[in-house]
C-alpha cells in the first residue's frame, strides 16, 4: 500500500457517488479507514457504501466534512465553487484526484491496465474473471459493477497478490496517472472531442498513455488499426496483438462481435501472465457481463423485456444494438437514447444518426448536459430528424449514410416514402413511460440506452 494512502486515517471523498472514486472507497474501507463522503444525489452506488460503513451525506455543503480528515479525495467533475471543495483547500490538508489515487495505487503494483475509447469495462471484467477464477487474487478497480467471489455486485475486488487490473479512462488525460506494466488500447475513437479537439489530439493522448509502459513491459492491441498504429509506433516495450486470440467460437452468456474482440484481449494478458488458455476460456465461458452493459432488468407485467446499456457513443450504440440484435433476432426491439453531452451530439450528429440500424423504434430523451452548458445549437430533436430521414432512406434501400431532405421525401416520388413512425422525440421522462405503457407488448425488447438516467424509466416500468 502507497505511503500517502497509508498513513491516512480520516478521508473524505467529495462525489463519493462516482463509479470510479467510490471504488476507492471500497479499498480504504477494507483497510480499516475512517471513511466520509458527499454527493449531489442517492444512489445504488451510495447506498452500499453506506451498508459498509461509510458516512455519507447527500447534497454538498462545507460542513458535511468532519473534523481531523487528513485525506481529501475528489472527482475532477467537482467545480471550483463547490463549498466542499473550498473547504478542503482552506484546511491545507493534502488533496488527490481519483486518477491521482491510481497513480499511488498502480506504484506498487503489477498493474495491468485497460484503455480504448470502447470496451474498457467489459475488458477489464473479463481479464479480472480470468485471473480470480484461476487463483492469481488480484486486485480490481472497474468503472461498474462485476460480481467478486459471493456473488455481489462491486466496483472493487481487494486481493493478496502484486496483480492490479484497473479501467484506464482517457478523459482529462487521466490514464496518464497509471504506471502499467500490461497496457492494453482496445481501440481510438473520436470522442472527448470537446477535451482532445481533434481524433489527433486522441491518437497523442494514448500515444503518451503507451510510452508509459516499461521496456519489459507489453502493450496489448491491434497494431493493424491505423489509430493505433500511430499511437504505438517506434515504442521499445513488446507490442502483442490481440487478434492472434481472437475465437469466433467462445461460448460465452454475453452476445455481439465487440465482446468476441474483448474476450480475445482478455485471452492475450492471459497468455502474457502464462495463465493456461483452456482454464481462461473456462472462465469467460461463464462471464455474464457488467452492471449496465446490456444488463438484464426484468420483465414487465405485460411481457417485455428490459435491458439498461450505458451506450453513449456513435460505435457503442451501434454494437451493442447489434448484440441485441444477435440476440433477439425476430423481435422487436425498442430503443430510449438519452444523449449524452451537447458537444458529442453536434460533433458526431450524422455517425449518431446512423447508429440505429438494427433498432425497430427509437425513442429521444432530451440531452443530458453533465458538466456542459446549455447550447441551443443542437438537441434531440435534430437528432431525432436526422435519424428520421436516414431511416426512411435505408427503408428504401438506400446507403445507410444517405439523409434524405424533406423535399426530396415529400417530392414527386413520395409514394415511395412511407412516414417514419418508428423515431419519436419525448420533452420528459414521464411522456415516454406514458407512451410505453400503451405501445409495448409482450415479447419485445425494450432498452434504455446512455450515459445519463434514462435507467430510471426501465425501473419506472419494472
Amino acid at each position: 500500500m502507497p505511503n500517502l494512502l497509508e498513513q491516512a486515517k480520516k478521508i473524505h471523498f467529495i462525489g463519493i457517488g462516482g463509479i470510479g472514486i467510490s471504488a476507492i472507497a471500497r479499498m480504504l474501507l477494507s483497510l480499516g479507514k475512517e471513511v466520509s463522503g458527499s454527493d449531489s444525489s442517492q444512489s445504488e452506488i451510495t447506498n452500499s457504501l453506506k451498508k459498509l460503513g461509510a458516512q455519507i451525506f447527500i447534497g454538498q455543503k462545507k460542513e458535511n466534512i468532519p473534523d481531523g480528515v487528513d485525506l481529501f479525495i475528489y472527482t475532477v467533475a467537482v467545480k471550483a465553487d463547490n463549498p466542499e471543495f473550498i473547504e478542503a483547500k482552506s484546511r491545507g490538508v493534502k488533496m488527490m484526484t481519483y486518477a491521482q489515487t491510481l497513480n499511488e495505487i498502480s506504484a506498487s503494483k503489477y498493474t495491468i491496465a485497460v484503455s480504448g475509447t470502447h470496451g474498457k469495462t467489459t475488458t477489464t471484467a473479463m481479464v479480472a474473471k480470468i485471473l480470480i477464477d484461476v487463483g492469481m487474487d488480484p486486485t480490481v478497480i472497474v468503472g461498474s459493477l462485476i460480481k467478486n467471489k459471493d456473488g455481489e455486485s462491486t466496483n472493487f475486488i481487494a486481493g493478496k497478490s502484486d496483480y492490479f487490473v484497473v479501467e484506464a479512462c482517457e478523459y482529462d488525460r487521466s490514464f496518464l496517472n497509471i504506471n502499467p506494466k500490461i497496457a492494453i488500447i482496445n481501440n481510438i475513437d473520436n470522442d472527448h472531442l470537446d477535451y482532445y479537439g481533434s481524433i489527433e489530439g486522441v491518437i497523442a493522448g494514448f500515444r503518451e498513455f503507451a510510452q508509459k509502459v516499461p521496456k519489459d513491459g507489453y502493450i496489448v492491441c491491434d497494431p493493424s488499426d491505423e489509430k493505433v498504429a500511430k499511437a504505438i509506433v517506434g515504442l521499445n516495450c513488446t507490442i502483442i496483438d490481440r487478434t492472434k486470440f481472437y475465437d469466433k467460437d467462445l461460448v460465452m452468456k454475453v452476445s455481439g462481435e465487440h465482446n468476441r474482440k474483448n474476450a480475445g484481449t482478455a485471452l492475450a494478458v492471459a497468455s502474457i501472465l502464462k495463465v493456461d488458455l483452456t482454464m481462461a476460456r473456462k472462465a469467460l465461458n461463464t462471464f455474464t457481463g457488467t452492471w449496465r452493459r446490456f444488463q438484464y432488468k426484468g420483465e414487465t407485467e405485460k411481457g417485455t423485456l428490459i435491458y439498461e446499456d450505458y451506450a453513449h457513443h456513435p460505435t457503442e450504440v451501434k454494437a451493442t444494438l447489434a448484440g441485441a440484435r444477435e440476440t433477439y433476432p425476430d423481435k422487436k426491439i425498442v430503443v430510449v437514447f438519452q444523449p449524452h453531452l451537447f458537444s458529442r451530439t453536434k460533433l458526431l450528429l450524422n455517425d449518431f444518426a446512423t447508429a440505429f440500424s438494427d433498432a425497430d423504434e427509437i425513442i429521444l430523451a432530451p440531452i443530458f448536459p453533465a458538466r456542459e452548458p446549455f447550447d441551443a445549437s443542437i438537441s434531440s430533436e435534430i437528432l431525432g430528424e436526422k435519424i428520421w430521414r436516414q431511416k426512411i432512406g435505408q427503408a428504401n434501400g438506400l446507403a445507410d449514410t444517405c439523409f434524405l431532405t424533406r423535399e426530396e421525401i415529400r417530392g414527386p416520388e413520395s409514394e415511395l416514402f412511407s412516414d417514419a413512425k418508428n423515431v419519436k422525440v419525448f420533452d420528459s421522462f414521464s411522456k415516454i413511460e406514458s407512451y410505453l405503457k400503451s405501445s409495448l407488448k409482450a415479447g419485445d425488447i425494450l432498452i434504455t440506452m446512455g450515459a445519463g438516467e434514462q435507467y430510471k424509466i426501465g425501473e419506472s416500468l419494472l
